[in-house]
C-alpha cells in the first residue's frame, strides 16, 4: 500500500497525519504526490510515519528491494 492509502485507512487528513508524525503537511503532499520519493526519506521520518500510522516502516515504502530489506531487518 501507499503511503496516502494507509493514511486514508486510518480515517487521517495530511494534516493530522503530519501532527501525529511531527513532520510538515508539505512534507506527506511531496510523497504521496511522488514529487519527492518516500524511499530517500530519512530513517527518523519514516520511523515517525510508521507509528503515526500503527504500520511498518516497509509498508510505507515504493521500492520493493528495501521493502525486502526492510522486511529481512525487521524494521
Amino acid at each position: 500500500l501507499m503511503l496516502k492509502e494507509i493514511r486514508q485507512k486510518r480515517g487521517l487528513s495530511q494534516s493530522q497525519l503530519a501532527d501525529k508524525a511531527g513532520i510538515t503537511v508539505r512534507i506527506i503532499q511531496h510523497y504521496e504526490q511522488g514529487s519527492r520519493s518516500i524511499d530517500g526519506a530519512k530513517l527518523n521520518t519514516l520511523i515517525d510515519l510508521a507509528a503515526a500510522l500503527d504500520c511498518r516502516i516497509s509498508d510505507i515504502l515504493i521500492s520493493e528491494e528495501l521493502k525486502n530489506k526492510c522486511k529481512k531487518a525487521t524494521l
